[in-house]
């Protein structure tokens, strides 16, 4: 038990295993996710929302160029949180995936197969020495022939589905307005709404359209429709209507 005997020595391989059964270098991976820019997906009837705070470094970087939303399919977008590089990697497998499935099987691959996919990927880098797990969380959300679909995959290679989900560092404000305000039977322009009053939680300082990005894939057309800066204006606008009609009801006697 010698080689253990440094408090530090379980984070110096992926591979080893701590006395309390973690693997301190995908926690790591983790926290760099939980670090990460905002992003959500939420599901509904009418279709799927993905969303995604949109950081700049600088006022003199091209605002056209970093996303956080990427086209796999026609029919499934992914949001990311993490480490943009190791994201390049796993969306450009995921568009493999996506092609390979239409050229083997001639029809779109489901949300549910391709995020296991993408899974497997992330999980076997948590099993072998000389690599590290990837520091990146992927929301994917689409429209297959099962429904409307939003599924996250993160660092250690587990899969969850579900109604409605957000990573990275404002995650958890969000998380507590999905759990009060989340409905099944949204319409897709509410789940927009709720999408922009959530991302108004987690940019810092006020919300303006550029600072957020926008996607839907509507059950109607099943294409990815990514939303301009002026549509997205129109539900800031009547975030902030909402907001000073409930203030004026509260102010009521």
């Amino acid at each position: 038990m010698a080689m253990f005997a440094t408090p530090g020595a379980y984070d110096r391989a992926i591979t080893v295993f701590s006395p309390d059964g973690r693997l301190f270098q995908v926690e790591y991976a983790l926290e760099t996710v939980r670090r990460g820019s905002t992003v959500l997906g939420i599901t509904c009837p009418e279709g799927v929302v993905l969303a995604a705070e949109e950081r700049t470094t600088s006022r003199l970087q091209d605002p056209n160029f970093s996303w956080k939303i990427f086209e796999i399919d026609d029919h499934v977008g992914a949001a990311i949180s993490g480490l943009s590089a190791d994201a390049r990697i796993l969306v450009d497998q995921a568009r493999i995936y996506a092609q390979s499935n239409k050229l083997t099987y001639d029809e779109p691959i489901d949300i549910e197969v391709l995020a296991n996919r993408v899974g497997d990927v992330e999980q076997q880098y948590t099993q072998y020495g000389g690599v590290r797990p990837f520091g990146v969380s992927i929301i994917f959300g689409g429209v297959d022939d099962t429904g409307c679909k939003v599924i996250q995959t993160d660092p250690s290679g587990a899969v969850w589905a579900y109604k409605a989900v957000s990573v990275g560092a404002g995650s958890e404000a969000i998380r507590g307005i999905l759990e009060q305000k989340y409905r099944p039977d949204l319409t897709l322009e509410n789940a927009i709404l709720l999408a922009v009053e959530c991302l108004s939680k987690a940019v810092e300082g006020k919300l303006e359209p550029e600072k957020i990005k926008i996607t839907t894939i509507p059950t109607t057309t099943r294409k990815i429709t990514q939303l301009s800066n002026r549509e997205i204006a129109k539900y800031v606008h009547r975030l902030d209507a909402n907001a000073r009609s409930e203030s004026s009801e509260k102010a009521l006697p």
